[in-house]
């Protein structure tokens, strides 16, 4: 397909740049400059070059993993059929990430199997004197069960493709944790394809890094498909976290919920939540619930939250939004306090309820018990910056 091509597909489709039409070639995008709908929240200038082609080349990360015997995980090369099967790039980054990538990872869970333990792929940056570019295809067979953990740790900057194959009455949880060091840059998309009677739970959770920006879509490959999208993040002083998420209800008897909760502290946080729900005219009997919340710590920092439903049909069980940005609630302060405990206690006692009900919803033990430390830690700074 050539540029006009795609420009014309584009324009017959009636869709937003949020939910295009995609494409392999790199060329089919155009340069982002910040004032497009899509990237008009992010800070383009912080994104090391990978929107423009100008990053430096040869950034690296080591991969390690910790998994079950029945999984499979194989380094493939870009002939591979499988990827691009489920997810074609649908911005800049993601097709300059598709077109960059030396070797995919494929992750293979077999049909029946049923998996206990989380499988662990640890994504560890090594420095950002250079750009690295990476692509997982994740697979599980029909009525398998597993959960899979992507730990993304260190220093770097990296744009990076997730493909999700989750096959006719499987049950999945991938849990995404971008954990990085304070100068990594990450730049990714994660799409997620729901079969027949099967359940995909996404759970995004970012704590680190100079600039993260998580794009997470989900489509379904027949009626009866269940989707549901967690996210928790922390935003400090100077630090960009924006997640975008679409799903498109394009089959009938689906289901979808999406919950996300932030917090931000210090000068210059900066949280971005876009949410993006289309309900085609085949998606009869469809329901489907997305919500964003957010709680503001200190001053200077900044919440953008941007909730979307686009309903083609009328024939559905039922659809709705809601997003929230706030200070702590007086009252709950106030009742604490009445009681005797002392104010800088209060605080974090409601921002543990703010995030226990929905980290509780992860259902990964250790997951749950290592957000609710860094919670700890980051109220820690939060207790410095208000001293």
């Amino acid at each position: 397909m050539s540029k006009t091509q795609f420009e014309n597909a584009l324009e017959a489709s009636g869709r937003t740049y949020l939910h295009a039409p995609g494409s392999f070639d790199l060329d089919h995008f155009e340069v982002p400059n910040g004032r497009e709908e899509s990237w008009r929240f992010t800070p383009i200038k912080r994104l090391q070059g990978l929107h423009d082609g100008s990053f430096a080349p040869d950034g690296k990360i080591v991969a390690t993993v910790d998994a079950d015997p029945r999984v499979t995980f194989k380094a493939v090369g870009r002939d591979d059929a499988r990827l691009g099967s489920v997810y074609t790039p649908s911005d800049r980054v993601s097709a300059q990430a598709w077109a960059s990538f030396d070797k995919a990872t494929v992750i293979d869970i077999p049909a029946n199997a049923e998996i206990a333990d989380p499988i662990t792929l640890t994504l560890r940056g090594e420095g950002i004197d250079g750009a690295s570019f990476g692509h997982v295809f994740i697979e599980i067979g029909q009525f398998a069960k597993a959960t899979i953990i992507l730990d993304h740790v260190g220093s770097a900057v990296v744009a990076a493709n997730v493909e999700v194959k989750v096959n006719d009455g499987a049950n999945l949880t991938l849990v995404s944790i971008q954990d990085w060091d304070d100068d990594a840059v990450h730049v990714a998309h994660h799409h997620g394809s729901v079969g027949r009677d099967a359940t995909y739970k996404h759970v995004a959770v970012s704590l680190g890094g100079n600039l993260v920006r998580i794009n997470s879509s989900v489509d379904y490959a027949g009626p009866g498909g269940e989707a549901e999208m967690l996210g928790v993040y922390f935003a400090d002083e100077g630090q960009h976290i924006e997640h975008r998420l679409f799903v498109d209800h394009n089959a009938p008897k689906t289901k979808s919920n999406v919950e996300y909760k932030g917090a931000l502290q210090g000068k210059g946080a900066h949280a971005v939540w876009i949410g993006d729900v289309l309900i085609r005219k085949v998606a009869e009997g469809i329901e489907t619930f997305e919500s964003n919340d957010n709680l503001v710590l200190t001053d200077g920092c900044r919440a953008d939250s941007v909730p979307n439903l686009e309903i083609e049909t009328g024939e559905i069980e039922g659809a709705g939004h809601s997003s929230t940005t706030g200070r702590f609630d007086d009252e709950h302060l106030f009742y604490l306090q009445s009681r005797g405990i002392e104010e800088s206690e209060a605080r974090n006692l409601v921002v543990h309820g703010f995030f226990n009900a929905i980290i509780r919803r992860i259902g990964v033990e250790q997951i749950e018990a290592r957000l609710m430390s860094a919670v700890e830690g980051e109220l820690a700074k939060n207790s410095d910056l208000t001293a």
